[in-house]
């Protein structure tokens, strides 16, 4: 068996809250058989396989009695380049960022909106990960991922993936299906979405009139950093809430009560609230207690100032969510998945 198991494993360096749980087992995939051997592995010995990428999107708040297998597979690909449109593929455990910065180096763009994410490739389709008027889905060429049940390969196209706000097949059916690799459809011809203003903004105040993708890119590397802080420097998972749905009347008492309310129009009618203005506008901003905390510049992300437990951050949010749905009669959702 290639596939290298150790037991009793700190998952404090593979979670980028920093939070300092054991795992059981823990081993890394470097390829499709070390996949197949770590399921192997966990039926024989009667243990859940529980698998992650860059640890960015979680909230462990126990040792996870399971063997953990981080997706380590690398690798990219050119799997088509006909008329201008190019189709890329990559492994699930490229990390999300520096494949962003290779396709810019190839002079390919669609991806540029969506830098500095943190967490890996395979990580991306599940949550349909989205920042400043793009999200997957708007550059999604198909994905294989490997069905749990059967054991058997499946690629997957745009329209199977079911995918919404921050959500996917792979979110709505969890434990069923494990990315194995994702393909992207890229363009040599750079059609920019600058709809967002403060990237416009930046651009401007850099003095860019006709910006390319990398210039897109660099704006929103230097936006992201000024508001949200290094987890290598400061535990987060970014964003911890998806931005409220809620219906047109509820968004117009709002807005009549609070006139500097954020509110976008949906086509479906509904309006999508900024979680964050709900978590600054309620007075959480910056607070901490203990070394659990809200960030004191983006109220959106919640910090591990070192200690942290992971039960210790998911009552801090369980508290906000009840202050927000009190206070507005708005409803938070976590996105990190909690264990």
């Amino acid at each position: 068996m290639s596939l290298q198991v150790q037991s009793q494993v700190s998952l404090k360096p593979f979670n980028s809250f920093g939070v300092d749980v054991q795992a059981r087992f823990f081993a890394e995939a470097h390829s499709d058989a070390d996949v197949r051997e770590a399921l192997a592995y966990g039926l024989e010995r009667k243990v859940p396989v529980l698998v992650i990428g860059g640890g960015s999107n979680l909230l462990l708040t126990a040792d996870i009695d399971s063997l953990v297998l981080r997706m380590a597979t690398r690798g990219s690909r050119v799997l088509s380049d006909e008329g201008g449109k190019v189709v890329v593929e990559a492994e699930a455990g490229e990390p999300w960022h520096p494949f962003v910065q290779h396709t810019l180096s190839m002079g390919l763009s669609g991806l540029e909106n969506l830098s500095l994410i943190p967490g890996t490739v395979g990580a991306a389709p599940m949550q349909n990960i989205g920042a400043y008027g793009v999200e997957i889905k708007d550059v999604f060429a198909g994905l294989t991922a490997l069905d749990r049940q059967t054991g058997e390969l499946r690629d997957f196209t745009l329209q199977e993936c079911n995918f919404a706000y921050r959500d996917s097949l792979f979110k709505q059916e969890p434990g069923r299906w494990l990315i194995l690799r994702v393909r992207f459809a890229l363009d040599r011809a750079a059609h920019l979405h600058l709809e967002y203003g403060p990237v416009r903004q930046r651009l401007t105040e850099q003095g860019i009139e006709h910006p390319t993708a990398s210039d897109v890119s660099q704006a929103i590397c230097s936006i992201r950093n000024e508001k949200l802080p290094d987890p290598a420097v400061l535990g987060n998972a970014g964003s911890f809430f998806k931005n409220p749905l809620v219906s047109a009347a509820l968004a117009a008492r709002l807005k009549g009560e609070y006139p500097d309310l954020v509110a976008y129009a949906q086509p479906d009618g509904q309006m999508k609230l900024a979680a964050g203005w709900l978590i600054e506008r309620a007075g959480w901003k910056g607070f901490r207690e203990a070394d659990a905390g809200v960030h004191k510049l983006q109220a959106l992300v919640l910090v591990n100032y070192g200690g942290a437990t992971g039960l210790q951050l998911l009552n801090l949010a369980q508290r906000i969510q009840k202050d927000i749905s009190e206070r507005f009669h708005v409803d938070l959702e976590m996105e990190p998945n909690r264990y």
